[in-house]
């Protein structure tokens, strides 16, 4: 059964255009083509990415902190109070009126102090801002280092400025040394915020980001297979560029420089309009859906990648939404700034 399974796995339709085999991408002749089995890498990668980012919070970003005087807020704890607890370790952090009247019987307390207790209570779950600040500098760091290796791996190639070469010989194409190193550490990057996902800072689009990370990972791995490698590396490069204003403003925002964070946020809005909203559906998407007609027959590789691309996508339209309300806000707090300047 186990070898069944295997062989519709890695059936060449599934992975590779007609006519097209295995075989045929094997090391030869000097030219070296990625595989499944370079994915492995990516496990100590993370795991690597996991221990600098330790040592880079600790170490550097936490200093940081307190040069720049972010301090967490005291805050009140809640009495203990084990029928209380109890509820909000197994139902929920925020209860109904019936189940706030109920828990007033049990405890033979007045209402006001059961909602004072619960909301005392998800106060000391909240990560302090010293946390906060700490992700966003390793991330920030991280997108900026990963974006100027993106460059670098790419300035000189010819499918940069010409799209159509991302699809000229494939998937005949060899794996270049600059193009396995941008995926291994993009890969463990990815992976390791999985293995931190529930140790990081839980935000208001929590799920949607769950949804991003593993549709990355899908798309890196898919992507890595089928030697859609020149595309993949042009989609990290263009959406780690967004990523780099928006991690150093939440650290301006921390630090309480408020016209600093607003600006940087004025200008990630506008990076990420142009990166994740004209040139990722336009160029990009526009790519893999028209150019690779041209060289073969659509197989389901060829379907997958591009529903996969659509996935993010959606998730860009999604942000940009919450973006352009956020941004609303901060260019009304810029104008009154001047305006009292």
């Amino acid at each position: 059964m186990l070898q069944t399974v295997g062989e519709w796995l890695w059936w060449e339709r599934l992975w590779l255009p007609r006519n097209v085999s295995w075989s045929d991408l094997e090391d030869s002749e000097g030219r070296v083509y990625a595989k499944a089995s370079h994915l492995c890498a990516a496990l100590p990668c993370a795991l690597c990415l996991l221990l600098v980012r330790y040592l880079f919070e600790r170490y550097l970003a936490i200093p940081l902190a307190n040069v720049w005087g972010i301090r967490d807020s005291v805050r009140r704890k809640a009495e203990p109070n084990a029928i209380l607890e109890n509820y909000f370790c197994s139902r929920g952090q925020v209860p109904s009126q019936v189940d706030v009247t109920s828990l007033c019987k049990k405890t033979s307390w007045p209402e006001r102090r059961v909602q004072v207790w619960f909301r005392r209570r998800r106060n000391q779950e909240r990560p302090g801002i010293r946390k906060r600040f700490c992700e966003a500098s390793w991330r920030g760091v991280f997108y900026f280092f990963a974006f100027v290796g993106g460059v670098l791996a790419l300035y000189d190639k010819p499918w940069f400025y010409n799209l159509k070469e991302v699809w000229a010989g494939f998937p005949k194409q060899s794996m270049l040394p600059s193009q396995y190193w941008y995926y291994l550490v993009e890969m463990g990057f990815y992976l390791s915020l999985i293995f931190r996902i529930t140790f990081d800072v839980k935000r208001k689009d929590f799920k949607e980001q769950v949804v991003h990370h593993i549709a990355t990972m899908t798309l890196l791995s898919f992507s890595w297979i089928s030697n859609y490698i020149r595309i993949g590396t042009l989609v990290m490069a263009v959406h780690d560029f967004a990523d780099i204003p928006l991690e150093c403003a939440k650290m301006f925002n921390y630090a309480k420089w408020h016209l600093t964070a607003n600006s940087l946020f004025v200008v990630f809005t506008i990076i990420y309009i142009v990166t994740r909203l004209v040139i990722f559906p336009f160029w990009l998407i526009h790519c893999t859906w028209v150019y690779p007609l041209e060289q073969f027959a659509p197989f389901f590789g060829y379907y997958f990648f591009n529903v996969m691309l659509l996935v993010l996508q959606i998730l860009h339209l999604y942000w940009a939404l919450l973006i352009s309300q956020m941004v609303y806000k901060r260019l009304n707090k810029l104008l009154l700034y001047f305006l009292c300047y």
